[in-house]
């Protein structure tokens, strides 16, 4: 467990990243505004996770699978979520699927999958983020 509250914070290397791309070119963002963005992105996972092992702790399992998000998600009213993040799962488990499966190779052809799963999860968070946008 973390010992200080910073420890739950997301790094603000990876909170400027995704802000960046959802952004459109020439659009800057201050130093504060990122900042609340980390911290409501981090407030935002952390209350997530807690709902989604509600649904775990229900189902009487110690693990949060993809479902129990959903779950979380749509208990939160985040509805408009629901549908891209089941299909960017869906994505996420054919992409884990062909890795296990082609694991035996080569390495080189894994690190093409790890980059195509790379790819796919940039491609979801920009879709859901132009989704969110044009509603």
């Amino acid at each position: 467990m973390a010992e200080r509250p910073e420890d739950f914070n997301l790094p603000n290397a990876v909170v400027t990243r995704i802000v960046k791309e959802a952004l459109p070119d020439g659009v800057n963002v201050s130093k504060e505004a990122r900042a609340a963005l980390s911290k409501a992105a981090s407030v935002f996972v952390l209350y997530t996770t807690s709902c989604a092992n509600n649904f775990a702790m229900k189902a009487k399992r110690k693990t949060l699978l993809g479902n129990d998000v959903l779950s979380a998600m749509e208990d939160m009213e985040f509805d408009r979520f629901i549908e891209p993040l089941k299909d960017c799962l869906k994505t996420y488990q054919l992409e884990k699927s062909k890795k296990e499966s082609g694991a035996n190779k080569g390495k080189k052809k894994q690190n093409v999958t790890e980059e195509s799963v790379e790819e796919e999860n940039r491609t979801c968070t920009l879709q859901e983020s132009t989704e969110i946008n044009d509603e």
